[in-house]
């Protein structure tokens, strides 16, 4: 993310009246200060954000949340990113993203072997998560 005294400029990434539906997302965190201007970034973007910054938090809320997108660090301090799709199970959300400090091939397979459509390395461009974004978006409205 492009930062600029501490904060976020959305307008220079992401032109505003972006064609996107909106979506639920639900981000799983655990470093705050990155939770905040995701979820700022997300609710700029006109998702609603639902925010958990561990994986027990995330597993009780995910099922309530009826979110369409799930972003998940890998890090979590009571667990990992790949325990918490799995323990979803039927409760997985459509669309599930992978974000961590780590992208080697392993970090990468292992996150599509536990059902990630994507892995991003951290730091990412806002460009690189509004890309998969809309990829989520025009998988939603495929399975309409």
């Amino acid at each position: 993310m492009r930062y600029v005294n501490s904060r976020l400029f959305i307008s220079d990434v992401v032109p505003f009246g972006s064609p996107m539906q909106p979506q639920i997302v639900f981000l799983v965190e655990n470093h705050q200060d990155t939770a905040r201007y995701m979820q700022l970034y997300l609710q700029q973007l006109d998702y609603t954000v639902c925010v958990a910054g561990d994986m027990t938090t995330a597993l009780r809320e995910i099922p309530k949340s009826r979110c369409h997108v799930l972003i998940s660090d890998i890090g979590l301090p009571d667990g990992d990113g790949w325990q918490l799709l799995e323990k979803l199970g039927e409760d997985r959300p459509p669309f599930a993203i992978a974000m961590s400090g780590y992208g080697t091939s392993n970090d990468q397979s292992k996150s599509r072997a536990a059902g990630y459509d994507y892995h991003l390395v951290k730091p990412f461009t806002p460009d690189e998560l509004l890309a998969v974004l809309r990829q989520a978006d025009k998988m939603k409205g495929a399975r309409r």
